[in-house]
């Protein structure tokens, strides 16, 4: 009958519609995998001497921007001295992009202010990721792969080390913010492959 047939060609078509439709969404996964060379985990540890934004002190929070990505730290309350230990995750496809972040004390009636800001590169970090594999096994905890110096181009407050670490590589880093009287950030770095992906 006619409407057996336009229920046939009905279903027939929303198959259709529902197969390309996953696969679609399946090659921009793929497509996905392949520009994505690995995981940074930012372990965002704690402020120190951060700038008083309130009457004796500020409530900071952190928001990073890594390209078109943005993360952000809880807020903690009335501290200038704040211990985040919050761990954010950003997928990487371009190692050359930095990493940028912007203090801000959280307020209730008016719009946040700003209590400083940062950017720092990835790219040593990651130059010093490709070669873990020629240093697996007999290092002690602890020992210093490379050292950064502070300079123009960068926001350290003091030399960052990348260290080996229980079997991974991490960088530590002290993060002096910029346009305010006040203020660092200490970070730790750590990388995280992901199976499937372009890999660094």
């Amino acid at each position: 009958s006619l409407s057996l047939s336009l229920y046939i060609k009905y279903k027939t078509s929303s198959q259709f519609r529902t197969h390309s439709r996953l696969q679609e969404i399946r090659k921009k996964k793929e497509e996905k995998m392949e520009n994505l060379l690995g995981l940074l985990r930012i372990h965002v540890k704690r402020g120190v001497n951060l700038a008083i934004r309130d009457i004796a002190s500020s409530d900071p929070y952190i928001v990073f921007h890594f390209g078109n990505k943005k993360l952000k730290t809880h807020v903690v309350k009335q501290s200038v001295n704040p211990e985040w230990n919050d761990d954010l995750t950003l997928s990487v496809t371009d190692p050359n992009l930095p990493v940028k972040l912007t203090v801000y004390d959280k307020d209730l009636l008016s719009a946040d202010d700003k209590m400083g800001e940062a950017e720092f590169s990835i790219a040593p970090y990651l130059e010093a990721i490709k070669f873990r594999h020629k240093i697996q096994g007999g290092l002690p905890n602890g020992t210093i792969i490379m050292k950064i110096q502070p300079n123009r181009q960068n926001c350290l407050s003091e030399e960052s080390h990348i260290v080996w670490n229980h079997g991974k590589l991490v960088q530590n880093m002290f993060i002096r913010l910029q346009n305010v009287e006040t203020g660092e950030v200490e970070l730790q770095l750590e990388w995280i492959d992901v199976p499937g992906s372009r890999g660094i």
